[in-house]
C-alpha cells in the first residue's frame, strides 16, 4: 500500500517542476536563437523583430548602447534608432544603416565579433525601412 503522505510530496514536487518549466518557458528572442526567427518578407514589426536583432547584435556595450553610442547614435529604442541619415523611413538608398548591414563601402555591421546579420535578417531590416520604419 502506498503512503498517502508520499503521494502527498510526489504530487507537490511534481506541481513545483512543472511550475517552473512553463515559468521558463517565453517567447522572448535569445542570443541562442536570434538567427533562426524567420522575418516575414512583410508587414514587418519592429518590436518582434527589429529590435530584438538590434538589442543582440547591436547595442552591447561599446557598441550602439546610450552610454557608448558608438558612430554618435544608440539602438536602444525605436526613437533613437529612427534618425535622419540613419534610417530614411520608405528609402533604403539612402539609409546609412542599409549600407552598413550590407558592407556598401563601409565595413560591415555589426563585426563578425558579434556575428554578421544572416540574409534574412538584412532583408527584414530592409523591408520594414521600405514598409516606413514604423514603431510597430
Amino acid at each position: 500500500m502506498i503512503n498517502k503522505s508520499f503521494l502527498y510530496n510526489m504530487l507537490l514536487t511534481s506541481l513545483f517542476f512543472a511550475t517552473i518549466f512553463f515559468i521558463s518557458c517565453d517567447d522572448a528572442i535569445t542570443n541562442n536563437h536570434i538567427d533562426d526567427v524567420v522575418i516575414p518578407s512583410n508587414n514587418v514589426s519592429y518590436a518582434k523583430y527589429i529590435q530584438p536583432i538590434f538589442n543582440i547584435k547591436c547595442t552591447s556595450s561599446g557598441c550602439h548602447d546610450n552610454e557608448s553610442m558608438a558612430g554618435g547614435y544608440s539602438l536602444t529604442t525605436w526613437s533613437s534608432a529612427v534618425i535622419p541619415g540613419i534610417v530614411e523611413p520608405f528609402d533604403i538608398e539612402t539609409s546609412r544603416m542599409v549600407w552598413r548591414i550590407d558592407g556598401l563601402g563601409f565595413p560591415i555591421m555589426p563585426p563578425p565579433t558579434r556575428g554578421y546579420l544572416t540574409a534574412n535578417q538584412r532583408e527584414g531590416i530592409k523591408t520594414w525601412i521600405k514598409e516606413g520604419a514604423q514603431n510597430n
